[in-house]
C-alpha cells in the first residue's frame, strides 16, 4: 500500500489516509455566521476522499476576523448557523471533521479578496479597531492596532477556550490552533512584530508565553481525548525575524503539553518576505520540526502530484500532506492520487458507478 493511504491515529481520532484538507477562508458568512455557500463547499469537500476536512480560520471574536465575511465561533447565533452545515455535511459523510480557530490581530478589518483585500479603517463601514501584541501595523500606512494589555490578553485566551468549548459541543472531530501565516498568536511569536517589554516580549520564552496559553485554554477545553493541533509559520522568510530553530523550540514545548501535531507552513508576517515558492519549497521545514518533535507533522505548499504527496510521507519529510488550493481546483483530487498510486479511497454510494475500468478497485463504500 501507498504510505499516503495508510491510517494515521490522532488521538483517539483514526484517519483512512494522510491526506489533510486545508482550512480555506471562503469569505461567504454573514456576521460570522456560515450560510448556503458553506453547505455546498464543505459538502463537496466532504466526498473527497481526504482523511479529514478542516473548517476555515473561524474567529473566536468579532475583531479576530480576516474580513467582515469571516466564519466565527462566538456566541450562540455563530454556533447554530454552524450547526446547521455540519448537520447537513454529515446527513451524507462520516468523514472526520476538523476546524482552525484563529485570530487576524493586526491583519483583521480587511476586505474581501475579490474586492481587492485593503485594510477597512475603524470609522468606515465594515471596519474595526485591530490589536496586536504591540502597536506596529502590518503596512505602515494602515491603522495601528492597539497593543493588548492584561486585561484584553486574558479576554482572549478566554475566547479561544470558549470557542474550543462550542466546537466539542458541535461535535467536532479536532481542533486546530492557527498561529501561522502573519495572524495574532505569530504576531506575538515574531520579534518584528513583538516588541513589548512586559512578560509578553523580548526572549524567546517570552514570545511564546501568550500562544502557550492560548494552547493550554483550548487543550483544557476540549476533550481530552480527541486531538488539538498546531499551525505555525516555520520562518517569517525575513532577517531577525521568527526562523525555523524557533519554531522547533515552540513545536518542542507545545508537545510537552499535549499537543497532536504540527503543521508547518510559513511565511504571512511581514511585507519584506522573500519566499522561494515552488513545489515543495516549505516541506525541508516540517522535516525540521519532525526530526525535533515525536508528534505527527503535517507539510503544506504547492502539492498538486501523486507521486509528490507520496514521496513526502514515504522519505519521512513528514507524516501527513495538507492541500487547499490543489483540492478547491480539482475536488476529486485524492480519488485521482488514489488511482495513479493504487490505493483506495471511500466514496459514498450514489458516485460508484463513476469508477473507471482501469481502476475497478478505487473505491470503497464502507
Amino acid at each position: 500500500m501507498a504510505k499516503l493511504f495508510e491510517p494515521i491515529t490522532l488521538g483517539d481520532l483514526t484517519l483512512d489516509n494522510r491526506i489533510v484538507i486545508a482550512p480555506m477562508c471562503m469569505y461567504s458568512a454573514k456576521d460570522g455566521q456560515m450560510t448556503d455557500w458553506h453547505a455546498m463547499h464543505l459538502g463537496q469537500l466532504a466526498q473527497s476522499g481526504a482523511g479529514v476536512l478542516t473548517i476555515e480560520a473561524t474567529a473566536v471574536t468579532p475583531e479576530g476576523r480576516i474580513s467582515y465575511g469571516d466564519v466565527g465561533l462566538w456566541d450562540d447565533a455563530t454556533e447554530a448557523a454552524m450547526a446547521k452545515v455540519l448537520e447537513q455535511v454529515r446527513r451524507w459523510s462520516d468523514m472526520p471533521i476538523a476546524i482552525q480557530l484563529g485570530h487576524a490581530g493586526r491583519k483583521a478589518s480587511t476586505e474581501k479578496p475579490w474586492d481587492g483585500g485593503a485594510h477597512i479603517t475603524p470609522d468606515q463601514p465594515n471596519g474595526w479597531q485591530t490589536v496586536s501584541a504591540s502597536d506596529i501595523p502590518f503596512e505602515a500606512h494602515e491603522t495601528p492596532p492597539v497593543a493588548l494589555d492584561s486585561a484584553g490578553l486574558a479576554r482572549l485566551r478566554d475566547a479561544f477556550g470558549e470557542a474550543a468549548h462550542r466546537a466539542a459541543r458541535l461535535g467536532i472531530d479536532a481542533v486546530q490552533i492557527h498561529g501561522a501565516h502573519g495572524y495574532l498568536l505569530h504576531q506575538f511569536l515574531s520579534p518584528l512584530s513583538n516588541q513589548r517589554t512586559d512578560q509578553y516580549g523580548g526572549s524567546l520564552e517570552n514570545r511564546m508565553r501568550f500562544p502557550l496559553e492560548v494552547f493550554d485554554a483550548v487543550r483544557a477545553a476540549f476533550p481530552a481525548e480527541k486531538p488539538v493541533t498546531m499551525r505555525i509559520s516555520g520562518t517569517d522568510w525575513v532577517e531577525g525575524g521568527w526562523d525555523i530553530e524557533q519554531s522547533i523550540a515552540f513545536s518542542r514545548e507545545l508537545e510537552k503539553r499535549g499537543v497532536s501535531a504540527m503543521h508547518i507552513s510559513s511565511g504571512g508576517l511581514h511585507v519584506d518576505q522573500k519566499i522561494p515558492v515552488g513545489p515543495n519549497y516549505q516541506v525541508p521545514l516540517a522535516r525540521a520540526v519532525k526530526e525535533a518533535v515525536n508528534v505527527p507533522v503535517i507539510a503544506v505548499g504547492l502539492i498538486t502530484e501523486a507521486e509528490q504527496a507520496e514521496a513526502i510521507v514515504a522519505t519521512g519529510d513528514a507524516d501527513m500532506v495538507g492541500v487547499a488550493r490543489t483540492v478547491l481546483y480539482d475536488p476529486r483530487w485524492p480519488w485521482h492520487v488514489a488511482a495513479a498510486l493504487g490505493a483506495q479511497v471511500k466514496a459514498a454510494p450514489q458516485y460508484m458507478r463513476s469508477q473507471p475500468h482501469a481502476y475497478k478497485d478505487l473505491f470503497r463504500a464502507d
